[in-house]
């Protein structure tokens, strides 16, 4: 197994770096191979450039600037997002990696005159899993559509193989959480974990 962890979190001894740590504990205990992509602590950049747009469609030049990033998900058959949720959505950062490193010809084939949609080009992930603190309630977190899972699970996981094994947890409420509902999510995420590697 070669498990990508990309962790996005900007504070050092966060509840989400907990959470990142479980992930690496019950990978490591299975043996995995893993590489982790810690965005704030590496200062990505997020932001798409014009130079970047340009290139886009280029499959030569497309992954100059992420060359790295791109080896790394080559490389994994398994790929795990560790993050916090912020207006219901991803970080800013982790939006930005997708947008910089999701690019055409690794991520997926652009339409063709004989195929009208993109087709996927990360066929090799037989895994995904999503790790992911709220501070809203899990009702309102569904009221408002979870765009931040929504883009995960069917976004990228359309891009993957299929069967594609997938993994979510989320600790709700995560501005009134307590040691003890913080301590029943890692339990829980040991036990999502544990599924998810079987």
């Amino acid at each position: 197994m070669k498990a990508l962890v990309v962790y996005c979190h900007p504070k050092d001894g966060s509840f989400t770096a907990a959470v990142r740590d479980m992930v690496i504990a019950k990978l490591d205990a299975q043996g995995a191979e893993i590489r982790i992509t810690d965005l704030y602590a590496r200062g990505f950049s997020p932001v798409l450039t014009a130079a970047e747009l340009d290139t886009y469609e280029d499959a030569a030049r497309n992954t100059q600037t992420v060359e790295q990033d791109v080896a790394d998900l080559k490389w994994c058959d398994t790929l795990i997002f560790v993050y916090p949720t912020w207006w219901y959505g991803l970080p800013a950062v982790l939006k930005g990696w997708l947008d910089r490193v999701f690019v055409p010809e690794i991520a997926f084939l652009m339409p063709t005159p004989e195929r009208r949609t993109i087709a996927r080009g990360l066929s090799h992930i037989e895994r995904l899993g999503v790790f992911t603190t709220c501070g809203a309630s899990r009702w309102l977190t569904f009221i408002v559509g979870a765009p931040g899972k929504r883009t995960l699970f069917r976004g990228i996981g359309f891009l993957c193989a299929k069967p594609l094994k997938k993994a979510f947890a989320a600790h709700y409420l995560m501005d009134s959480s307590t040691p003890d509902s913080r301590q029943a999510h890692l339990d829980r995420v040991a036990k999502k974990m544990d599924r998810f590697l079987s």
